[in-house]
């Protein structure tokens, strides 16, 4: 199902430098493969082939930048079943779940390559003021160079495109560090680039370890870093970066509110979803539910009942909703953060258990405020629960939080919603339905402890670009 091996990817070229990398099926536990492992010799070499491909890449015209990104859609459908069940081993996703993400890859790469030829710039008239009569301006967006990627394990085939997609369309070369817990999916797509007419240099996924990587982070030769994961990690990135512009999407303990008068029915369905797909490993997954308390009991016994039906097990059998967690450690932390939680008065509605690298599905009242399981980002499945009984205390509640990525609210009532679109500190607003919704062309990241900037096909094209301006002086010239 998956090769014995497979290489890193340095200028476009696999290099099967070793087989240090071992990659373990989540599921099982068992070793599935061996990948490439770059050391910083590779990687230096790497960027070293990226700035000097940049003399290329900025100069390819769309057309080009359009063709590779509809290669890789092409190459993509034509090889869905293959990636879907790396996804699955690798990363331990549900097969349906699994399924998804490779046509949400699919996607993403459509609307880069559309994007590729929309790059517009503007006319400015400039004589605002008599002193700068006969003057007139023109400005458009350029490459901004070489930029440096680091992804997460969680989805390591669609927040790998949000990257390396926009990279492609706006011309710059790149380097990517994909997570070691899943690179299967990262390299099979470098596999796929290298079949296109890059230039020698324009990409490198390079497997390493953490401590290895330091140059994806410092090298003044890159000229942005755009990365996803934990806030700890992310933040520290920020600070030893120097000069480059950064990216960072780092993940919330997302907030869902449940109005009175709405259908608990559709409710319960969207945050049993929002909080369990994926066994919670999402940055946007329902950790709080903040519930009116009209509504409060009648919800959480819909919640109980839908939860009770969830079938944990494996990956690939296709009436799974529940798969392993990424690790035993972390399924472990999960299980220590609920029992304190306990320990502190909480009270476990359903779930509460922990079967090996598997944990139930977990409903809990009662946490406080202060307590991890809830004003740490938990990426596990696990959701609070909690009533109000003023909307602006609702919104208060969610706000009371480090974090600030997206928000759910379900109301019928167009001022609370407004209300929540305003108030709400956060990147989204999701209006009758869960935070966990992300659509591959919106602008996507969050404020606070949760990062800085926007993904989203167009939005990180603005990041990866630079406007320059040019200023005509029309005096005399006519």
């Amino acid at each position: 199902m998956l090769r014995d091996t497979y290489p890193y990817y340095l200028a476009n070229r696999p290099v099967q430098a070793n087989a240090d990398l071992a990659v373990s099926n989540k599921y099982s536990g068992e070793p599935a493969c061996r990948v490439a492992l770059a050391d910083p010799k590779a990687i230096d070499t790497a960027i070293a082939s990226a700035v000097k491909a940049f003399e290329h890449t900025r100069k390819m015209p769309g057309y080009r930048r359009q063709a590779v990104l509809n290669h890789v859609v092409e190459r993509v459908t034509q090889r869905h079943e293959e990636l879907t069940r790396a996804l699955c081993i690798e990363a331990g996703k549900p097969i349906r779940d699994a399924r998804g993400e490779v046509t949400r890859l699919v996607d993403t790469f459509r609307i880069a390559a559309e994007e590729s030829v929309r790059m517009t710039g503007e006319y400015m008239p400039l004589d605002i003021s008599q002193r700068a009569e006969g003057y007139e301006g023109v400005w458009r967006r350029f490459p901004i160079g070489p930029c440096s990627f680091i992804s997460p394990f969680n989805f390591p085939l669609n927040l790998v495109a949000h990257k390396v997609a926009p990279a492609i369309a706006v011309g710059c070369p790149f380097i990517l560090k994909p997570a070691s817990w899943t690179p299967i999916g990262a390299l099979i797509l470098g596999e796929i680039l290298a079949e296109t007419d890059l230039p020698e240099g324009a990409f490198s996924i390079l497997p390493c370890s953490r401590d290895g990587a330091d140059l994806f982070t410092t090298d003044e030769r890159l000229k942005l870093l755009s990365f996803t994961g934990s806030p700890e990690v992310g933040w520290k990135l920020k600070s030893r970066a120097g000069k480059k512009k950064i990216v960072l999407e780092l993940g919330g303990n997302a907030a869902c509110i449940v109005d009175d008068g709405v259908d608990l029915e559709h409710a319960a369905d969207r945050i049993v979803l929002g909080a369990f797909y994926q066994s919670g490993q999402s940055c946007i997954s329902v950790q709080r539910i903040i519930a009116h308390d009209g509504v409060y009991e009648h919800l959480k016994q819909l919640l109980i009942d839908r939860i009770a039906k969830l079938k944990a097990g494996d990956p690939m059998e296709k009436d799974t909703f529940l798969g392993p967690m990424i690790s035993l450690n972390d399924a472990k932390r999960i299980e220590e953060w609920v029992n304190e939680a306990v320990a502190g008065g909480a009270k476990v509605i359903c779930g509460g258990k922990r079967d090996g690298v598997f944990y139930d599905a977990t409903l809990l009242e009662n946490v406080e405020p202060h307590m991890k399981i809830s004003c740490v980002e938990a990426f596990g499945p696990v959701v609070t629960m909690q009533p109000f009984v003023d909307f602006e205390e609702a919104v208060r509640i969610a706000n009371d939080s480090v974090y600030g990525l997206q928000a759910g609210v379900f109301t019928k009532n167009i001022d609370h919603a407004f209300y929540a679109f305003n108030e709400l500190e956060v990147g989204g607003v999701v209006i009758n339905d869960v935070p966990s919704i992300r659509v591959d062309n919106m602008p996507y990241g969050g404020v606070k402890d949760s990062g800085i900037g926007r993904e989203g096909i167009r939005f990180a094209m603005e990041d990866m670009t630079e406007i320059r301006l040019l200023v005509m002086n029309r005096i005399g010239q006519l």
